[in-house]
């Protein structure tokens, strides 16, 4: 039977590894023995799965809001609403599954594996290993994934354009099919550079800032340090400082993914990082980077804390059962 003590304590242990408080060779009263690692690949990627399907709604807001300026309109959430319906915030849930599927096993599930391995090597795991496991599994996790990322965000913004832009992708295996007759191979990864950028940085970051703000709030705020309360205030405080590092990288991604080349040249505008962001700042302002920066906040931090409680509670019921 799966107790709320017990929740509670793996959660508590869960989190603490993820961000390596403790010996990751150590255990204590309250942590469960180690889980294979098949099982640390499989409930990454099924939490992953979990909270992005709480969060999809704000994914598909913020891409719908960084995107308008590119299509010369202005977003309206009540507009979008009006017009295509409610359901319309789950446009490409299927891709964004498959996504966590593919990153979240792979950048969590891999953390683990890599940092256990390095404490192996090194004989212990410090801030600056945690910075690079983290920087390289994120980075790694995007780079497999960004086939998924190039759906869900075709899909997620595709009812927004002009009738005779639209793709009008009837789902996930469509566009699949489609990019891959239509554009070829290579147009899975456009987009590829600031996705795992912002995967890199959304590593450093989080191991960077994460513990610091849950030593802060149970110091200012009286919270037991890996409580529930305690991790949600820190992830949506960790998230805000990431968020605005990396929202940026995100605009980049998007209008890389869903760009069409020029039917005359047949150059596509968005090559790069560093030319996307310049050639936006210059023709749009610095500030149409950061559209949709409340949305996407919200899904950075929403997600790190419901996938955290996903994986917790899979993880002890996994433990319950041995």
């Amino acid at each position: 039977k799966i107790t709320n003590s017990r929740i509670k304590n793996t959660f508590q242990a869960i989190v603490a590894a993820s961000t390596l408080e403790i010996n990751p060779k150590m255990s204590t009263s309250t942590t469960p023995p180690p889980v294979p690692k098949p099982v640390v690949f499989a409930t990454s990627g099924l939490g992953g799965m979990i909270g992005w399907a709480i969060v999809h709604p704000a994914n598909t807001t913020a891409v719908r809001m960084s995107l308008a300026s590119m299509q010369g309109t202005k977003f309206s959430f009540s507009t979008m609403i009006k017009e295509n319906g409610v359901m319309s915030l789950y446009d490409g849930l299927a891709a964004g599954l498959w996504r966590q599927v593919f990153y979240a096993t792979t950048r969590f599930g891999l953390f683990e594996v890599c940092r256990d391995k390095l404490h192996d090597i090194r004989g212990k795991t410090d801030f600056a290993g945690r910075v690079v496991v983290g920087a390289a599994t994120g980075a790694t996790a995007a780079l497999i994934s960004c086939p998924m990322e190039v759906a869900t965000v075709r899909m997620s913004n595709d009812a927004t354009l002009p009738a005779a832009e639209r793709r009008n992708y009837k789902g996930m295996y469509d566009v699949v099919k489609r990019v891959y007759t239509e554009e070829g191979v290579k147009a899975f990864w456009r987009g590829a550079t600031p996705f795992a950028q912002r995967a890199a940085l959304v590593g450093v970051f989080q191991v960077a800032t994460l513990d610091q703000f849950k030593e802060l709030y149970a110091h200012h705020l009286n919270q037991k340090k890996n409580s529930i309360p305690n991790v949600f205030c820190a992830a949506m405080t960790s998230g805000l400082i990431y968020s605005i590092a990396t929202i940026p990288l995100e605009a980049s991604k998007n209008r890389m993914a869903v760009q069409k080349a020029d039917p005359v040249t047949g150059k596509f505008p968005y090559t790069g990082t560093l030319q996307t962001i310049r050639k936006v700042s210059a023709n749009e302002g610095v500030l149409a980077l950061y559209n949709g920066f409340l949305p996407y906040y919200i899904r950075c931090g929403g997600h790190t804390v419901s996938m955290f409680i996903a994986v917790q509670i899979l993880r002890d019921y996994y433990t319950s059962m041995q």
